[in-house]
């Protein structure tokens, strides 16, 4: 399965809402969240989809400003992960803060999903810190960085 990269549009929000609740159900972005984050697109924004067959398969997003980038969510519809969707967006996220002059690019990323963390350890972020209880129900995030050396 190969999954072909394009800019999120608002247009995309039905779709991408559909995997942002069944991806996160505890702790889901409103789509007024998504909206404001496209509003700032380009000025501060990136945000990709993922297609398969012209289906929307996953999303990512970047925020970046000056020096520094965060990636703000990657999500991969449930039986289309582990194919490499989630790497490519996080290549294309990684590959727009350089674009835009980052220095370092920061994340966090929920203490009990191990397949995540084990992907942002194989591009290379490190453990830089815990907050704890972070998420809704109480989960901590794990937080993490890479040096672009832009």
């Amino acid at each position: 399965m190969t999954a072909v990269l394009r800019q999120m549009t608002f247009d995309d929000l039905p779709a991408v809402m559909k995997i942002e609740r069944e991806t996160f159900p505890r702790d889901a972005w409103s789509e007024g969240m998504l909206r404001a984050e496209l509003d700032d697109q380009p000025r501060t924004r990136h945000y990709v989809v993922a297609l398969v067959d012209d289906e929307i398969i996953g999303y990512a997003g970047l925020f970046a400003a000056g020096d520094q980038a965060d990636v703000q969510t990657i999500a991969v519809a449930a039986g289309r992960r582990r194919a490499g969707v989630g790497a490519a967006m996080l290549s294309e996220l990684l590959a727009e803060a350089v674009r835009r002059g980052a220095r370092s690019v920061f994340l966090e990323v929920r203490a009990d999903n191990p397949d995540a963390e084990a992907m942002y350890d194989r591009f290379g972020f490190e453990r830089i810190g815990l907050r704890r209880r972070y998420y809704e129900d109480g989960t901590d995030a794990i937080t993490m960085k890479k040096d672009l050396n832009a």
